[in-house]
């Protein structure tokens, strides 16, 4: 067939006249109706067709397991988005989704045989053999099935791989094939909307689609749209035959078809999408479907349930085909049929409001002309979501791209998410959640919000308790902000949540831990005890903390007190120890009991404390500068310890500082690492300035390498400058040095300089400067700053503040009595 002749065909589709689709096969009237998963045009023409037909079944492309599920379709409580949920029993990770919207074909066509109390059944390859044959995956390189991303027809679920519940992109993980009868060669992909538009000689092929098919409304005889896209179906498949795959689902539907047959019925109605109307209009013998499908791989036990959808979900393509771009929008097309762009710019300018921005009447009568003109230039019967767009950003958003992104995330993808009623089968995890969000009142959501806890209240103690349960379930509901869990000494969390559709899948699979998120929980923290590392373990413990796991704690602790004795790396020790400290801090704060972990820390700290100078010793300039890091993170942890810890720590310090490079950086200590350990016994008194100017002097004598020297600077200065302002002897030697260092050396020196003053505060940096550019730094003759006269009346007006800081009792001066007064006087 030519493409003028295609383009004709699929252009003329509402005067068509033609017999349905081919669709009345032999003896029986059987009307199938051609669709674009998830497109509100096929929508409302199937609505259309099936008030027209009357049939008395309609069959769905979809698994037939879920034929019991169907009547859950019918109650108030269900709202789209939703989907089919199937996974196999005894591998909960190994699933797949039928995501249906309010305005998706098979949505349409379920409700009206629902309402019109006809039977109403699933005809596709069932999940149990569609799960063992694995997800369609490598069709094309990037994981999109083969007739493109938002092809009409193809229904393959968003299916999860084995170990994959991201929510589809395991689809891509497989090779070609993927279990599919046939073996792994195939024919080229091709995109059926692509093809057709340029038959009909449109750049742009979902421009094409919406011109054609979407903004249409059903007009005359409401069969003919679906006669004129089979006919042009039929050509595409003349010329790029189906994949192995197809054929063999397309055999199962023939076979559900004529089942519907032998059952009675008379006026059968097939929503299917549109690629397979020419093989299910064809008339194979039963006894060649029945060889197609008897070369499918055994059937798995799987379970099927009703989930919440996302319209977010809906506009990625991991694995699903029909994803779209635009649900919000493609959900106002069928929901507002009648001056759908006038209502599309409300709602855009009832958006920009809200956000604060000058929107008036006028911008959107403003914005609704620009559209249509817009779309009168681009020769559109319609405007589209570009005409629409374009208006929105010269109109409305003064040409600004932020207050666009705004629109396209909050209406033209939408934050919709549907809801099922409690009469749909869930495990017993997701019963329990479930009523914990009721409880807590946690309303799942697929829009991001902040959540603001104050641990000290019972109602937020235990909504963050739920929140660390799930995320030890790797159930990610919430997140915790940068200003939340972190600051462990506070009673304030804040978290982002944020509901996604996966999450139905890790419930199921979380449920062989426990019925009860609680003991879910539980026995996940018990199973990953058993092989995580020191680390690890360490974060577990502090999880089961937060997370009030009492009875996980004792094998936690038990797994880390074996692991800590085990663990001779220093290096597993330095970054275990401070998660430690933080847990028994937090804990302290939760009123938990801790004591189990005190000892366990302690003991870190001891063995730290042996074998730091050890573990400093011949590092490269990578090695110290990540064991610098751990440094400062255990000396912090340590201090929160105290006691004869803190004491044998500074001991460990003072050694480190009192090495020297002896036998070139193989077998020495960097001049980082012993410059760190000088600064923080200086910071915690146990050094004073004079030893430090000392031991400043000899290392930037011309003894010492100037990378050494510098490196020494490094870790002495880094993390606060002003030091230096307050003791011009340790600037002067500095600058001293500074002057003295040969050109070459400089040169190699200056990274290392730039990058430790530029981690100063900026006020420093410009006061070091302005005393620099001051003239010669000199120090007293006792080789300490000059100090101003002590103010006796200025320093007892703030010994009241710093008691009450120090949590100090200070005793209030006796006030004296008249005479005394007098006396005063």
């Amino acid at each position: 067939m030519s493409a003028e002749a295609m383009s004709a065909k699929a252009a003329g589709a509402e005067t068509a006249g033609a017999e349905t689709a081919g669709a009345r096969a032999a003896g029986a009237e059987v009307t199938l109706l051609g669709v674009r998963h998830h497109g509100p045009g096929s929508a409302r023409a199937v609505a259309a067709a099936l008030a027209a037909l009357q049939p008395d079944a309609v069959l769905i492309e979809g698994p037939p397991e879920a034929d019991g599920l169907v009547a859950a379709a019918a109650e108030k409580e269900m709202v789209p988005p939703v989907a089919l949920l199937a996974h196999v029993a005894d591998d909960p990770a190994r699933a797949a989704f039928w995501p249906f919207a309010e305005f998706s074909p098979e949505w349409v066509a379920l409700r009206h045989a629902l309402d019109a109390g006809v039977p109403v059944r699933f005809i596709d390859l069932p999940a149990a053999q569609s799960l063992a044959l694995g997800p369609r995956g490598a069709e094309d390189a990037h994981g999109e099935d083969a007739q493109g991303g938002a092809a009409p027809g193809e229904g393959d679920p968003t299916v999860t791989g084995e170990g994959d519940t991201s929510g589809g992109d395991g689809a891509s993980e497989e090779g070609e094939g993927s279990g599919v009868p046939g073996g792994t060669s195939g024919p080229a992909p091709v995109d059926p909307i692509a093809e057709l538009a340029a038959a009909a000689g449109h750049p742009d092929p979902e421009s094409w689609w919406e011109d054609a098919v979407e903004h249409r409304t059903p007009d005359g005889d409401p069969l003919a749209p679906f006669a004129a896209l089979a006919e042009a179906m039929a050509a595409l498949r003349e010329h790029h035959p189906a994949e192995r795959r197809d054929l063999v689902r397309e055999a199962a539907m023939r076979q559900q078809v004529r089942a519907a047959r032998r059952a009675g019925h008379r006026r059968i109605a097939v929503v299917c999408g549109a690629w397979h109307v020419p093989a299910l209009a064809a008339t194979p013998t039963v006894a060649h479907d029945r060889a197609l499908l008897a070369e499918l791989p055994k059937k798995l036990k799987v379970e099927l349930t009703w989930v919440p959808w996302t319209h977010r979900r809906l506009s990625q393509h991991t694995g699903y085909g029909a994803g779209i771009d635009s649900p919000g929008w493609y959900h106002h097309l069928f929901t507002s049929p009648e001056q759908p762009v006038a209502r599309w710019m409300t709602k855009v300018a009832e958006l920009l409001r809200a956000e604060d921005h000058p929107v008036s009447s006028a911008h959107v009568i403003e914005a609704v002309r620009l559209a249509d003109t817009l779309a009168a230039v681009r020769g559109r019967p319609l405007p589209g979501l570009t005409e629409t767009l374009d208006a929105v950003r010269a109109v409305m958003c003064d040409g600004s791209d932020v207050a666009l992104a705004l629109v396209h995330r909050r209406l033209v993808v939408g934050d919709a998410l549907g809801e099922v009623p409690d009469s749909v089968p869930a495990v017993p995890l997701q019963r329990d959640l479930t009523r914990l969000q009721r409880t807590l009142r946690l309303k799942p959501e697929a829009e991001p919000r902040d959540l603001v806890l104050d641990l000290r209240k019972d109602l937020d103690g235990e909504r963050s308790r739920l929140l660390h349960r799930l995320r030890l379930l790797g159930l990610h509901w919430g997140r915790p902000s940068r200003d939340g869990v972190n600051s462990t000494g506070t009673f304030r969390e804040t978290w982002q949540l944020c509901w996604e559709p996966e999450f139905s899948v890790r419930l199921v699979e979380a449920g062989q831990w426990g019925t009860t998120v609680r003991s879910a929980a539980t026995g996940k923290a018990v199973a990953d005890a058993a092989n995580a590392e020191l680390t690890a373990l360490t974060a577990l413990a502090e999880q089961c903390l937060l997370a009030d796991l009492p009875d996980a704690l004792p094998e936690v602790m038990r797994a880390l007190a074996d692991r800590a004795a085990l663990d001779t790396d220093a290096g597993h020790l330095a970054a275990a120890l401070p998660a430690l400290v933080r847990t028994l801090r937090y804990g302290d704060v939760r009123a938990t009991d801790t004591s189990a972990l005190t000892a366990v820390a302690h003991g870190l700290a001891e063995r730290l404390s042996l074998a730091l100078p050890a573990a400093c010793t011949g590092l490269d300039a990578d090695g110290a500068a990540a064991r610098r890091t751990e440094l400062d993170a255990v000396h912090q942890a340590i201090a929160l310890l105290g006691g004869d810890t803190a004491e044998r720590w500074a001991g460990a310090l003072a050694a480190l500082a009192a090495r020297e490079p002896h036998g070139g950086p193989a077998t020495g200590v960097p001049g980082l690492l012993r410059g760190r350990a000088v600064r923080l016994l200086l910071d915690d008194g146990r050094l004073d300035a004079e030893e430090a100017g000392r031991r400043l002097g000899l290392v930037l004598s011309t003894a010492s390498e100037p990378a050494d020297a510098g490196g020494w600077v490094e870790g002495f200065v880094s993390g606060g400058g002003a030091l230096l302002l307050h003791d011009p002897t340790l600037l002067g030697l500095l600058d001293a040095w500074l002057c003295g260092v040969p050109a070459d050396a400089f040169t190699d020196l200056l990274p290392v300089l730039r990058r430790t003053f530029s981690s100063l505060e900026t006020g420093v940096r410009h006061t070091i400067g302005s005393r620099v550019a001051a003239g010669p730094l000199t120090a007293p003759a006792g080789g300490s700053a000059p100090s101003a006269p002590l103010d006796e009346e200025r320093a007892d007006a703030t010994t009241e503040v710093l008691a009450l800081l120090l949590g100090v009792h200070v005793p209030q001066p006796r006030i004296p009595r008249q005479t005394d007064r007098r006396a005063t006087a």
